[in-house]
């Protein structure tokens, strides 16, 4: 099958999915989402709540007020996600990056999305991952996100995909016409079946078994 059949094939077998979306109880802002990509690396989300929870009381995630604390103040409010002097930098390179465009998250949204994503990649502790994770969720710019739940479950579809990440996600985006939404919901669909679907034997059992995907 093809990538847009899989696309289909998950969606009707799994159905819409909850994601982290501005508004939802899972992100009140944009702010909330950027960071909590940030903390969640390395480590689950049960860690990420705290950290996120403390920043909520003494920032209410405005990017001005985190520009206000320094790695030594900021780290016992994040301390619970772990990795906390790299997340440390990376919040407050963050924070002064949304300073350099005044806060202003509108206008970031109509920039190009491929240079706003050279622009994080180049902020300290955000990697490829992170990076697109950002553009799709805050600042409305679909992409292809190669994730672990990703490359496994192209593997078990028996597709040769690159090593790298850059080459895999353009052999995959060079194939498919989405719009944010879709992009959105197979990324939220890719990740909710890597979760379900943990082993080989779990696959063999799953609505994808014997199937093979065509890249």
């Amino acid at each position: 099958m093809t990538l847009e059949e899989l696309y289909r094939t998950m969606a009707k077998e799994m159905g819409p999915q909850p994601w982290l979306k501005p508004g939802t109880p899972w992100a009140e802002t944009p702010v909330e989402i950027m960071l909590g990509a940030i903390l969640v690396q390395n480590t689950n989300w049960r860690n990420v709540e705290p950290s996120l929870i403390q920043l909520k009381a003494q920032t209410g995630f405005n990017p001005a007020k985190l520009r206000e604390y320094t790695p030594a103040t900021l780290i016992p409010v994040i301390r619970s996600s772990g990795f906390y002097q790299r997340k440390s930098a990376a919040i407050l390179a963050l924070a002064t990056w949304l300073g350099r465009a005044h806060d202003d998250l509108a206008a970031l949204k109509q920039r190009d999305g491929a240079s706003l994503r050279k622009e994080l990649l180049s902020i300290t502790g955000i990697g490829n991952e992170t990076a697109d994770y950002i553009l799709m969720y805050t600042l409305d710019h679909g992409t292809f996100m190669v994730d672990t739940y990703a490359r496994r479950l192209f593997t078990w579809l028996g597709a040769e995909m690159p090593k790298t990440y850059p080459a895999f996600q353009k052999k995959v985006m060079g194939q498919l016409n989405f719009g944010l939404a879709d992009y959105q919901e197979f990324h939220a669909l890719i990740d909710e079946f890597g979760k379900r679907v943990k082993t080989d034997a779990d696959f063999a059992e799953s609505f994808l078994a014997g199937r093979r995907l065509t890249v």
